[in-house]
């Protein structure tokens, strides 16, 4: 049995042994979980994937006179206000506003391919960011409007708070009908022509611990590139998902809010990115450590592709409950190719499966060179949370 404080002692002293989980993976056959676990300290784990339920807190300091800031814009795109007098929040998807007029309607303006996870990569690389913003005016703060540029250097706080983040487990898109369609998994292809998975399968962070036994809130982690913290619950966090007798779910499941320093991100790890006739997202290398607290660490770790199935959902159907084409293993999905109803059908990931494998093992040299310790978990995450659609309600009005 070891500790947390056991194995930072190891880390501090340069004496811990560090494996990535595709290491795990790859020797649990010859090795046995019995002496891995007796070997291995600390299992690190990664993925870069869109998580659009990101953002950034910007307080941007007070100017003279102040101002109550009640609209702006960052390079033109939208950022909400509605807090202190300069606190803004930055949300990844927000899609600029190249007209920034107030009275225009957003159906009547052009879809932009730039949005809010582009400016964070802009602030993040230290490039300039335009300010635009019209104040609230009050005695207090009898400034009306206010133009500037920034870079993070000149802002107060900068930091990601991303509500939902690594999704545990998640679905396969296709395109039963008869058009091209564009969605959060990039374009499908009518006829079944392609379809586009978004989970790293076997290394995804929350599918090597099911049910979040060494995950909880203040759990340190990599996130983009910066050391982060885990907050909360992610949004639509639904822990009560079917699983497999190996505790994977059958779709999407557990999900995380995350929090850290954006001034101590890189922008190798964020990235602005933009799904066509969809909208603007980001791109998001999220690590995290799971310590070997006994033999059962492992024994999850070495859970393989072809053990953990999603649901592949037909998006030609425009309802929140889609039908499937039943479930699939990642094994499957990782050779590029599946069978739907006697077709074969060419697959490709949304995440990047390279740079997941990086993100691993860049926390893993960090990790050995001393320089990330591992935290202890301050509350568990919720594992009964139900999942609440607006369905019953609507249908009264």
């Amino acid at each position: 049995m070891r500790t947390i404080a056991s194995i930072n002692d190891k880390i501090l002293s340069h004496q811990a042994v560090v494996w990535t989980v595709s290491e795990v993976k790859a020797r649990v056959a010859e090795w046995g979980i019995k002496k891995i676990a007796e070997t291995v300290d600390v299992v690190t784990t990664g993925t870069f994937e869109p998580m659009e339920s990101s953002g950034a807190m910007l307080n941007l300091g007070h100017t003279d006179p102040p101002i109550k800031i009640r609209k702006c814009w960052l390079n033109g795109v939208p950022a909400y206000p509605g807090l202190g007098a300069v606190d803004i929040y930055l949300g990844a998807t927000m899609m600029e506003d190249p007209l920034e007029n107030e009275a225009a309607e957003i159906g009547d303006r052009p879809l932009s391919q730039k949005g809010g996870g582009h400016v964070i990569e802009d602030l993040i690389a230290g490039k300039t960011v335009h300010l635009h913003a019209l104040g609230h005016v009050t005695d207090c703060y009898p400034r009306a409007t206010w133009d500037n540029t920034l870079t993070k250097d000149q802002i107060n706080q900068f930091y990601l708070f991303n509500p939902r983040n690594l999704y545990q487990n998640f679905i396969v898109g296709v395109n039963g009908g008869d058009r091209p369609l564009y969605t959060y998994l990039g374009p499908l292809q009518p006829h079944l022509g392609n379809a586009v998975y978004a989970c790293a399968g076997a290394i995804s962070p929350l599918l090597n611990d099911p049910d979040l036994e060494l995950i909880g809130v203040g759990s340190k982690i990599f996130l983009g590139g910066g050391i982060g913290y885990v907050a909360w619950e992610g949004t639509q966090h639904f822990p009560l998902q079917k699983r497999l007798g190996n505790r994977t779910p059958l779709g999407p499941a557990s999900t995380l809010a995350l929090i850290g320093d954006a001034k101590q991100m890189d922008p190798k790890w964020v990235r602005g990115c933009y799904f066509t006739k969809y909208g603007p997202s980001l791109m998001l290398g999220v690590g995290v450590p799971l310590p070997v607290l006994h033999e059962e660490v492992i024994a999850h770790c070495a859970v393989q592709d072809k053990e953990i199935v999603a649901p592949v959902m037909d998006f030609s159907i425009p309802r929140r409950v889609r039908p499937t084409f039943g479930l699939v293993s990642y094994g499957q999905l990782k050779t590029g190719k599946l069978t739907i109803e006697g077709k074969t059908v060419k697959v490709a990931p949304v995440t990047s499966l390279y740079l997941a494998d990086q993100v691993a093992e860049t926390l893993k040299q960090w990790i050995q060179a001393g320089d990330f310790t591992l935290t202890e978990p301050v509350a568990t995450i919720s594992g009964d949370r139900p999942f609440l659609s607006q369905d019953q309600w609507s249908q009264r009005l």
